[in-house]
């Protein structure tokens, strides 16, 4: 049970995680006074609406006046999916970390190996296509990772900024709040303490933290 006034965090993993996962992210987030609620799901179960369903009705087992999201890749779409399927959900802001809002190149080309569907599963369709529309009434921060080594690596590559999973290009929200890029991989979105530092800042003030001289 959190304090009184204790501001609220739903996080929300990607394609291949758990919930325990996001335990460091979850940490930082309480140690700014947040009380973070960590959401798992099977990853290659379901199809997005599925997902976004199954989210709607977890957070209705949480019955908070207010609520903020921080989702990791693929649990972004999820979150964006939800908050425009759904007209009865709390407010708060949404930070998303390196989500694949226009579809991953790297899941289209690894899609067209054999066996593909059994990394995939039912989240296939989701990752090729992504899901890009903004909710409204919501800030959004998108906060993408700089550091090319990943999965894309071996499936052909980039030729344009990127976490080495998700291209720079397909994390671009139109109307998004604001975005900001930072130097991890997009594995790493989730256990950097930058990553962190900067979704609390928005999470507080509607924006990312930035020096004067950017």
């Amino acid at each position: 049970m959190s304090e009184k006034g204790t501001e609220q965090v739903l996080l929300i993993h990607g394609l291949w995680h758990r919930a325990w996962t996001l335990r460091t992210l979850a940490g930082r987030l309480r140690k700014a006074g947040f009380a973070p609620h960590r959401f798992s799901y099977p990853t290659r179960r379901y199809t997005l609406p599925d997902l976004a369903a199954r989210l709607h009705e977890h957070i209705g087992s949480l019955a908070s006046p207010s609520l903020h999201f921080v989702a990791h890749s693929m649990g972004g779409l999820a979150v964006l999916r939800m908050l425009n399927e759904y007209r009865d959900l709390p407010p708060g802001r949404v930070v998303l970390l390196g989500s694949p809002v226009h579809g991953s190149r790297v899941a289209r080309r690894v899609g067209r190996l054999p066996g593909s569907g059994i990394l995939f599963g039912r989240s296939a369709a989701t990752l090729k296509t992504g899901y890009s529309i903004m909710p409204a009434g919501r800030e959004v921060g998108m906060i993408r990772g700089t550091v090319p080594l990943g999965l894309g690596l071996i499936s052909g590559g980039f030729d344009e900024p990127n976490d080495g999973t998700v291209a720079a290009s397909e994390t671009r929200l139109d109307d998004v709040t604001d975005s900001i890029g930072l130097p991890t991989t997009h594995t790493g979105l989730i256990y950097s303490s930058a990553v962190a530092h900067q979704a609390i800042h928005f999470l507080h003030h509607g924006r990312f933290e930035r020096r004067d001289s950017e």
